[in-house]
């Protein structure tokens, strides 16, 4: 079993059903037993393509996530959890034949419900921000956690009350239109052959190209 096909055959799975696939079905697949998944599961997940709970089970495999954190995106024909605010984002972008999709979440300070139709030829309008808890630098630490705190908010004020509430402090806030930019290309070909991560000095260039500065993001 090639690693490079496990690893499109778990992305491609969630673009077509919103959901990750079962360790048994890619044993089928690849015609090879479980533990062989596994095991390339887990490299994947050591390279940052997947990440697993403790019984190796797939919880995302960015912007696609197996559980909710906070957003739901809805295409023409498939429903995903839209994992954080970025991946929420990025994947219209991700499938344009899908498009524009119905981005809904929740405002995490006073439960305002909010959806947006995004698409890739312009940032949706509104007064939301979204604000991001955790830096550049300590986002895989729990990877988990730093996607369940990605989150928009109705405003700064709503930004500061959850902050206050929650004995969090500030991140990083940005409007809409920067959160839209900084998910429109970030995964462009991670569902084809061949796909690489980008180097730090190009995530670092990218982030400086969508307008995002200062030490949060290692600038």
């Amino acid at each position: 079993m090639d690693l490079e096909d496990l690893r499109v055959a778990v992305y491609r799975s969630f673009a077509e059903t919103g959901r990750a696939p079962e360790v048994g079905a890619l044993a089928e697949r690849f015609d090879t037993n479980q533990d062989a998944v596994v095991e390339g599961l887990r490299e994947l997940a050591h390279a940052r393509h997947v990440v697993l709970d403790p019984d190796d089970r797939i919880v995302m495999a960015h912007p696609f996530a197996a559980i909710p954190l906070g957003f739901s995106v809805m295409g023409t024909s498939t429903l995903w959890w839209g994992g954080c605010a970025w991946d929420a984002f990025a994947l219209p972008h991700l499938l344009p034949e899908q498009g524009p999709m119905l981005v809904a979440t929740t405002c995490p300070a006073c439960g305002q419900a909010h959806a947006w139709n995004v698409g890739t030829d312009a940032a949706p309008v509104g007064p939301q921000v979204a604000h991001f808890l955790v830096p550049v630098d300590h986002m895989w630490d729990d990877v988990v956690h730093t996607c369940s705190n990605q989150r928009v908010f109705c405003s700064t004020d709503c930004v500061d009350d959850w902050l206050e509430r929650s004995d969090h402090v500030r991140g990083y806030v940005m409007d809409l239109a920067t959160l839209w930019r900084l998910a429109r290309h970030w995964y462009t070909g991670r569902l084809d052959h061949g796909y690489t991560r980008r180097e730090p000095r190009e995530a670092a260039d990218y982030l400086r190209q969508v307008g995002l500065s200062g030490p949060f993001w290692g600038l």
